[in-house]
Order: C-alpha cells, then sequence, then structure tokens
C-alpha cells in the first residue's frame, strides 16, 4: 500500500496527527495538551490553564497525560504513511516535545486498526467480567511499556490488598479537601458526563474515585475477582519520565484494546502523598509510581460507556 501522505503537505500531514491525538485519555479528562504545527514541525505544549493545582500540583500527571497524546500522534502518522522522529523536553517552558517526519512508510493493515482502537477506546469503569486475563496479554503489555524506558508491574494478592487500603486511604484524605472536591466536581461538570459512570454501585476489592453520585451506565454483577492491577512506574521523577510513562500507557491501552481487554486507570492512589509513598513501598522502593491501572476482561453482557467529551481541535492546535 502506497503512502497516503506523499502528496500531502508536512504540514496538512502533521495538522491531522495533532487532531487524531485528541482521542488520547488525560487525567480527568482536562486534555491539557496544544499543539503548534509549522511547515515541517509539531510542537507539543503543556497548558497550565488545565493543571489541576489541588489534585496534580507537580504537574506528574498533566505530564503523562500529555505523553498520551504524544504517542496518539506517531501513532496517527504510521496511518497516514509516515514515520516520527520525536525531540522530547527540548527545554523551553511548557514545551514537551518536538515531532518532525521521518522516512516514509507502508500503510499496514496494523497501523489502519491501531487508529481504530484510538478512536474507540473508552474508560470502562464497570466491574470486569468473571474470566482471567490471559498470561500471554499481560507479558505482551509490560513488554509494551517497557519498550517506553518505564515498567508496568503486576501486583500479586497481597499487594491488591495493600493497593486496596492505599486507595480507600487516598479517597478518605481527598474528600476532606475542599479544593480538591472543587476541582473534581467542575472536571467531572464539564468532561464526565452520567452516562460514563455506572448507575449503581461497583463492588471491587481496589475501590474507585467516589464522585458523589451514580451515573446511567448499566452494569453487570461481577466484583473485579479477576482483574489485574499494574503499575506503571519509572526510576526518577524527571518530566521526561513521566512524558514516556503516558507513551506507555498509550500504547499498552491501544495494544490491550487489540487484545479485548479493558483498562482503567487509577490516579487517586497516586494523587496523595501519602499513598503514592505506600505504592512506592508496594513496589519495594524499586521506582516511583506515576499510575496505576485496572486491566480485565469487558462485560459483555450490557452495552459499554460512550465517548466523553473532547476539546473541538480547532481550541487545541494552532496552524501554520
Amino acid at each position: 500500500m502506497t503512502s497516503s501522505a506523499e502528496t500531502r503537505t508536512a504540514a496538512t500531514v502533521l495538522a491531522e496527527a495533532a487532531a487524531t491525538a485528541g482521542f488520547a485519555p488525560s487525567v480527568h479528562n482536562t486534555q491539557p495538551w496544544r499543539w503548534r504545527v509549522s511547515a515541517d514541525t509539531l510542537e507539543l505544549r503543556a497548558v497550565p490553564e488545565r493543571k489541576l493545582l489541588s489534585i496534580d500540583p507537580s504537574g506528574r500527571l498533566l505530564t503523562v497525560s500529555c505523553g498520551a497524546a504524544l504517542h496518539h500522534a506517531v501513532v496517527a502518522l504510521a496511518a497516514l504513511g509516515h514515520t516520527a522522529v520525536v525531540d522530547r523536553c527540548p527545554g523551553e517552558p511548557h514545551l514537551l516535545a518536538r515531532i518532525t517526519l521521518g522516512p516514509p512508510c507502508e500503510v499496514t493493515p496494523a497501523a489502519m486498526r491501531r487508529v481504530q482502537h484510538l478512536r474507540t477506546r473508552r474508560t470502562d469503569r464497570r466491574p470486569t467480567r468473571d474470566e482471567t486475563v490471559p498470561a500471554a496479554d499481560l507479558t505482551a503489555l509490560q513488554r509494551a511499556v517497557e519498550e517506553h524506558d518505564v515498567h508496568l508491574h503486576l501486583l500479586v494478592d497481597d499487594q491488591v490488598y495493600e493497593l486496596a487500603a492505599a486507595a480507600g486511604r487516598a479517597v478518605e484524605v481527598e474528600a476532606r479537601d475542599p479544593f480538591v472536591a472543587h476541582e473534581l466536581e467542575f472536571w467531572k461538570a464539564k468532561t464526565l458526563p452520567a452516562s460514563s459512570l455506572p448507575e449503581t454501585p461497583v463492588q471491587s476489592t481496589v475501590p474507585n474515585r467516589d464522585y458523589g453520585e451514580h451515573g446511567t451506565l448499566p452494569i453487570g454483577e461481577g466484583h473485579d475477582s479477576f482483574a489485574r492491577y499494574g503499575v506503571i512506574f519509572g526510576h526518577d521523577e524527571e518530566p521526561e519520565t513521566w512524558l514516556r510513562a503516558g507513551e506507555a500507557l498509550s500504547d499498552a491501552w491501544l495494544l490491550a484494546a487489540e487484545r479485548g481487554l479493558g483498562v482503567l486507570p487509577l490516579s487517586g492512589v497516586v494523587e496523595v502523598d501519602v499513598t503514592r509513598t505506600a505504592l512506592r513501598m508496594t513496589l519495594s522502593e524499586l521506582g516511583y509510581p506515576y499510575l496505576v491501572i485496572r486491566l480485565g476482561l469487558p462485560d459483555l453482557d450490557h452495552a459499554g460507556p460512550p465517548p466523553t467529551p473532547r476539546i473541538p481541535a480547532a481550541q487545541l492546535i494552532d496552524l501554520p
């Protein structure tokens, strides 16, 4: 198959990739990125106005979110017939990465499938069904994360109970903070429709975030007993590593979608210093946890969540 980018300008191709990156997951769906397209480059910048000042004062989750958008753009370019050359954290304020087009490449069926999964990926808060996640899938996800110079640690049973205790503590700590409650309420009203929230409380070993109300999303009677929990972590607290963690999240999520797995990010436990420290102890201090993800086989008896609202591309992309 020939490259679809051969008859189009570089700026047009890069702008389309930036628009596709708008489907990326982000902390509380804040979509805290902005793209600048020039004749031959695409720059990714963080948007400070969408930073969660109480929940994410360091900007770690903001940067992870931008990393997911960066990887989405690279995936989009592959489906447009181009490799991408990525320069991470060039050094300007809020500038996280710069993409230039590499040599043209064949547009493969696999590349097209990845873009399709990118567009249909959802955050699924429903209980997983009572089936074991295949070991081969978990190994593949770990390898995908490792390719981005970060790691995915899959928790064993005792560690899941430690995670559950830490997550429960995080819920309590954040519930007592009026500034956190205000931020959560603001972004929930802005970006999280009721159709994305379960209609009844979800029975789970590891508590999910409490939004204070139920939604309209039908769920089954599962308990997440067969879910697996993983921690994406790295060896330092540098913004470039946070960015790579977001790229790894995107890569693993698209692979999970291809293999029929559901993914639920759990950021609450890393939003609170004391529970993040507890999670790091669970990792035997091997590194710094950036995000927890729940992996499982999704409920097939009920319709999944609909797409969440996205900021229009015109508000996220500066064209030449």
